[in-house]
């Protein structure tokens, strides 16, 4: 990948697991297949793609392309993946977990639980941070950062001191008044998890999140490697030739909010249990977290987007599913689930897209995103 266009990223056949239940049903897959082939065969399409679809007992995976190219293997639902900014529902759930614990609170404030931030900053509260209210300044768009990662993709970041590089900077708007996404809320999030239990954000993950939910293919690394077996994420810009950007960024430049390493299977149960509500025991924890404000996650998902904490409201045609999209240099993610969590879609395509790099390309894509959530509302 070019060093201009990874700075700019920075910034920015149907298998049935069980018994399809009708010929209808097969057929409203071998539709969701003919999807998939069209995306990954269309110019400057990803090269691989896979979805996981759950409804009640019934799993089906659908994969097109390939999750290597050098190799042709095709994507497996055990391959690991770059989740990019559906980690940061991962933050959210630590810090949910949290306040269901009454160890933390939605109101508490920056100052409060981490006052060596700059003081200009001290107003902004936990629940600004989870619904991207907070007016922090976004330090993967600092020049300084940017320029670190464009000379050394794999630097080694001190994570914990990435909102360094924007502590001389006022907020950009009073709290609680504008919506903006930005990577440095997530960051924040970590640290006033990890302030209040003096354990580390990495322990928190296993303890709040992975344990509960059964995650047993998820980490948050700090160097670039990919475990095997992967999904090689691809630079896709025509026309120039396909470039292999898996291990091309490290993954302590972007910590707690896009640097986790899942599974499709994995980031299925997660999204069950996590938009579902299953991490907590006080239902007004849930209610808290579906509070929405107008706000898109980034890339936008399928339908109306709306803003939660750590969780966005898509409202398609064929109604509503709650979760998070993300994307990161070689991969885009969705994952959504039914307000119950017992029906859900895991949307993991092997190339980045977004509004500013490849908007034609996010609206096919989001436009077949609703077609499979159509598919997974409908019976």
């Amino acid at each position: 990948m070019p060093l201009r266009m990874l700075a700019c990223a920075v910034v920015a056949c149907v298998t049935a697991l069980g018994p399809a239940t009708t010929a209808a049903a097969a057929a409203h897959g071998d539709d969701l297949q003919r999807q998939a082939d069209r995306f990954v065969e269309s110019p400057g399409g990803p090269p691989g793609l896979i979805a996981v679809l759950q409804k009640d007992g019934e799993t089906r995976v659908v994969r097109a392309g390939v999750a290597d190219l050098a190799t042709d293997r095709k994507p497996q639902a055990d391959d690991h993946m770059r989740i990019a900014s559906t980690a940061k529902a991962f933050s959210a759930a630590v810090a949910l977990s949290l306040v269901d614990r009454h160890a933390l609170h939605l109101d508490d404030t920056l100052g409060r639980r981490l006052p060596q931030l700059p003081k200009a900053w001290h107003r902004v509260t936990l629940r600004q941070l989870l619904n991207h209210t907070s007016g922090l300044p976004d330090f993967s768009r600092s020049e300084a950062f940017l320029k670190i990662v464009t000379a050394d993709p794999r630097h080694h970041f001190d994570s914990r001191r990435l909102l360094d590089f924007v502590a001389d900077q006022p907020l950009g708007f009073k709290p609680g008044s504008r919506y903006v996404y930005s990577n440095s809320d997530n960051i924040a999030v970590a640290l006033m998890a990890e302030a209040v239990t003096g354990t580390p954000y990495e322990k928190l993950l296993r303890t709040l999140v992975h344990r509960p939910l059964g995650l047993r293919d998820t980490s948050l690394p700090q160097g670039y490697r990919m475990p095997e077996p992967y999904l090689h994420g691809y630079d896709v810009a025509p026309p120039s030739p396909v470039e292999d950007v898996s291990e091309v960024l490290s993954a302590s430049g972007v910590w707690a909010s896009g640097g986790i390493i899942s599974t499709p299977a994995d980031m299925t149960r997660f999204i069950r249990g996590y938009a579902g509500g299953a991490l907590y025991e006080r239902s007004s924890v849930l209610g808290q977290q579906r509070s929405w404000i107008a706000g898109a996650s980034e890339p936008a998902g399928p339908g109306a987007n709306m803003a939660g904490l750590g969780i966005f409201r898509y409202a398609t045609r064929c109604g509503v599913v709650l979760g998070h999209t993300g994307n990161f240099p070689g991969y885009t993610q969705l994952i959504a689930a039914t307000p119950d969590g017992r029906r859900s879609l895991t949307f993991s395509v092997t190339s980045q897209i977004n509004q500013a790099q490849a908007p034609e390309q996010l609206k096919r894509l989001r436009a077949i995103e609703e077609n499979f959530v159509c598919a997974l509302k409908n019976a």
